[in-house]
């Protein structure tokens, strides 16, 4: 094969020197032409005080390598062969994939490294390391992460943090010398995850800069960050990836064993992070999970009822739900024995004969009779000290001692443990088949602290992952039109690892608009609106206690898997008419907002968004226009209106279908009045004034091509 392998795909070139093993260049598309430009321009300096050899980045770049940052591999065994010494095996490639193979002859270990460019221009990389070795001694991996280079343009980077009903809030600074490095310690990405890490040119935004983005596609312990040395890498100015975080004696092979790392999900945007967001969602939608039904309209229980499970409240819920338009109606905790709050009964699953004297069967009849699908919550990984299943096996918890703290009283149960993973399958198995469940929320509500199996005795935060795939892959394969949820105490775990096996995330257990804005708008930069779970609450939220209009709370989880969490049977006969419209809109535009491009205008000020959806052909987009907070200035200047195609025209019109938008002006601009067209470059370039809107609240916009 040629030394040079080039894979491109959808505006992206990948170029690597199988001679060398050194990644050349991922980022913009490259001509052909330049390759052996490349290739000749790839070496640098010899610097003082340095090697006697221009310094070089490989694949898998070591310290033997003369790489002083985190290592792409470490391992040892029995304290020797620390050093890895990886020499080139074998190359394989197509146009759009590489595998590459490498071998320590000292350690007994071989390397495999994949990458696959696909369709919309995102690079996967994976990395499985073998011991081959038959010693007595066990290969201990300690890490195995992919790294790979950057431009030095790339001077800003960015992540994300949070806290319980405040996810995916943004944080960026300048990349300086050292390691940008975020570690997740929690067994679940947490209400902090670094979510999506993204380094680029200055100032980069939404609609503008050139990015690099990072994602590693797993629901445990992970690692992810940029570094920069003053030497660089190789010819570039800092190195991005990252991996599973493995904790001290979790990997452990013998001869012949295994480990594969997660997949890392990069992503390079040519203007902006809705470039970036345009690939991820494109390899998002192309996942085998990925759902293809229209998502259907849901009401969950929690909000509406908590755990005051009366079987005649609940039906009559149900009920209303149907007649304002739901097509989803979810059971949440409170169900099974033992459980009259959080206190108590996690991990027994059966039907409470108390509550429901009938079991649940009456119920999902009721409400597949009015036409809806019928849900269910589970906690499948997690069970109460105070609890049938904690009495009888008390070996089955996750956890270093008997003495370990709870988190919402409750411990983690060990999956690992084949027989309390087969409980588990039995026990959801059973209860989809006997009540009629279409669909299940399953719940994730602790950290992982001091994960260690009383059956191994060893740090088990990945095998209690892998446990975790396997039995979503299980139920799945036995009940293939079952969907599935990702909720994990709001946002706690939103990744591409659970994305591959389920069909919704819940963002976040805030359902407050103002905090769901900012949580949904950060949330779309890796996940398209269509897996985000977003409903409607109460006038008055539950976790910040503030007061939303009803026009306000709709048309922000309009733009997601739309739902409500909400007593509706105590609603006015004017909010149900309402909720009505609002699920009508909804059914219109949801192919649109399901399919479509996501597009977000870089902020007036600090007080307002601009979101939407533009269609894959353009034709058309739907927008919200947004006012979280007062202003300084009195007054909206021009705004661009972002994602529309630059030689197409548009009518651009205001739709206040759900009722009249509160405004804090006079008068509107004129041109609202009748709408307005325009080409799309002149709407993205120039943008049109819009009303200047109170507080708490948001309006529709629609782009029509003309």
């Amino acid at each position: 094969m040629s030394a040079l392998v080039h894979l491109t795909s959808a505006g992206v070139s990948v170029v690597i020197d199988t001679t060398t093993a050194r990644l050349l260049h991922w980022g913009a598309a490259l001509e052909p032409a330049d390759l052996d430009a490349l290739a000749a321009s790839s070496t640098g300096s010899v610097t003082f005080s340095s090697f006697d050899d221009p310094r070089a980045f490989p694949l898998l770049a070591v310290e033997a390598d003369g790489w002083s940052g985190a290592p792409a591999l470490a391992w040892h065994r029995g304290g020797l062969h620390s050093a890895p010494l990886l020499r080139s095996v074998g190359w394989d490639s197509t146009a759009t994939s590489l595998r590459a193979e490498f071998a320590d002859a000292a350690a007994g270990v071989t390397v495999v490294l994949d990458l696959a460019l696909d369709a919309g221009g995102v690079l996967t990389a994976q990395v499985a390391v073998t011991s081959t070795a038959d010693r007595a001694e066990p290969l201990d991996l300690l890490a195995a992460r992919i790294l790979l280079p950057v431009p030095a343009y790339a001077t800003e980077v960015l992540d994300h943090t949070g806290r319980w009903t405040g996810e995916r809030h943004p944080q960026r600074g300048a990349l300086r010398h050292g390691a940008h490095l975020r570690q997740v310690r929690r067994g679940r990405g947490g209400h902090d995850a670094p979510y999506l890490t993204a380094v680029g040119t200055d100032g980069f935004g939404f609609r503008r800069g050139e990015l690099w983005t990072a994602h590693v596609a797993w629901s445990g312990d992970l690692e992810v960050g940029v570094e920069r040395l003053p030497e660089g890498a190789g010819v570039h100015g800092a190195v991005l990836g990252g991996g599973e975080l493995l904790l001290p004696g979790e990997i452990r092979l013998g001869a012949g064993e295994a480990y594969v790392s997660p997949q890392v999900f990069l992503a390079y945007g040519d203007c902006g992070l809705d470039s970036v967001s345009a690939r991820l969602h494109s390899a998002v939608r192309a996942f085998a999970a990925h759902p293809t039904a229209l998502r259907p309209l849901v009401l969950n229980t929690w909000e509406a009822v908590y755990f005051d499970h009366d079987p005649a409240k609940i039906v009559e819920l149900a009920e209303a739900a149907a007649s304002v338009g739901v097509e989803r109606f979810v059971l949440d905790d409170g169900w099974f024995r033992g459980r009259p709050d959080d206190r108590s009964g996690l991990g027994d699953w059966f039907i409470d004969d108390a509550k429901w004297p009938d079991g649940l069967r009456p119920l999902a009849d009721h409400v597949h009779g009015l036409g809806m699908q019928f849900g269910l919550w589970f906690e499948p990984e997690m069970v109460n000290p105070v609890s049938d299943l904690a009495e009888r096996h008390p070996d089955w918890v996750l956890q270093a001692s008997p003495e370990s703290p709870t988190w919402r009283h409750q411990k983690v149960l060990d999956l690992s443990n084949p027989d309390a993973a087969a409980y588990v399958f039995e026990r959801i198995d059973a209860l989809v088949s006997e009540i009629g469940v279409d669909f299940i929320k399953w719940d994730h509500n602790r950290d992982l602290h001091a994960a260690v199996s009383p059956r191994t005795g060893r740090a088990s935060v990945h095998a209690q992952t892998a446990a975790f795939y396997a039995l979503l892959d299980a139920l799945r394969e036995r009940h293939p039109s079952v969907e599935i949820e990702s909720c994990a105490s709001g946002g706690a775990r939103v990744d591409l690892g659970v994305l591959q096996r389920t069909q919704r995330v819940w963002a976040s257990d805030s359902n407050d608009p103002i905090e769901r804005q900012r949580i949904q708008r950060w949330t779309g930069t890796l996940v398209p609106p269509e897996l985000v779970g977003s409903h409607v609450g109460p006038p008055i939220a539950e976790t910040t206690h503030r007061a939303a209009s009803l026009p306000f709370r709709m048309t922000t989880a309009l733009f997601g898997h739309a739902g409500i969490e909400w007593d509706i049977t105590r609603c006015t006969s004017e909010e149900r008419e309402m909720l009505s419209r609002w699920t009508a809109l909804y059914r219109e535009l949801r192919p649109l907002l399901h399919s479509g491009f996501t597009v977000r205008s870089d902020e007036v000020d600090e007080e307002t968004l601009l979101h939407g959806v533009v269609a894959g052909d353009g034709s058309r987009g739907v927008f919200a226009w947004v006012r979280l907070g007062a202003s300084v200035d009195g007054f909206t200047p021009r705004t661009r209106i972002p994602g529309l195609v630059a030689g197409e025209r548009y009518s651009l019109r205001v739709r206040e279908d759900l009722g009249s938008v509160s405004r804090h002006q006079v008068s509107d601009p004129a041109w609202v009045d009748t709408g307005i067209e325009a080409s799309g470059s002149f709407l993205e370039s120039v943008g049109v004034p819009l009303p200047l809107l109170a507080p708490g609240a948001a309006l529709l916009l629609e782009a029509v091509r003309v």
